[in-house]
């Protein structure tokens, strides 16, 4: 099922503010976590996006596509690089992968990515 996900990230984004207050502890050490992953170093932060955003999609996380698609948009990423990671996601996942790989898709061109022409 695709969803709005702009609409899906603000959503998820207000839960997220409450989990902050409710129990700080974790929410510190999961964005501890995200900054040290996301941090270049040997990979690049783009590269390090396609990687979670190919792992949301053999999980089939929603949130991810809406959260990962949108960071890959403001880091520039191509259409080109996209579909490769795509490509790539499908290869290991399958046909779950395959659907999941189409609604990411549409998260990457909601957010304002490269449409094919």
């Amino acid at each position: 099922m695709s969803h709005n996900y702009q609409e899906l990230t603000a959503a998820l984004s207000a839960k997220l503010a409450e989990f902050r207050k409710e129990m700080p502890d974790t929410m510190r050490g999961f964005g501890q976590m995200s900054k040290s992953a996301h941090s270049d170093g040997a990979l690049d932060n783009k590269t390090k996006e396609l990687i979670a955003l190919a792992i949301g999609i053999a999980g089939r996380c929603q949130g991810c596509l809406a959260f990962h698609g949108k960071a890959l948009v403001e880091l520039g990423c191509t259409r080109a690089q996209f579909m490769e990671m795509l490509q790539v996601a499908v290869y290991m996942g399958g046909g779950p992968a395959l659907m999941t790989a189409a609604e990411a898709l549409l998260a990457y061109e909601s957010f304002g990515g490269e449409r094919a022409s």
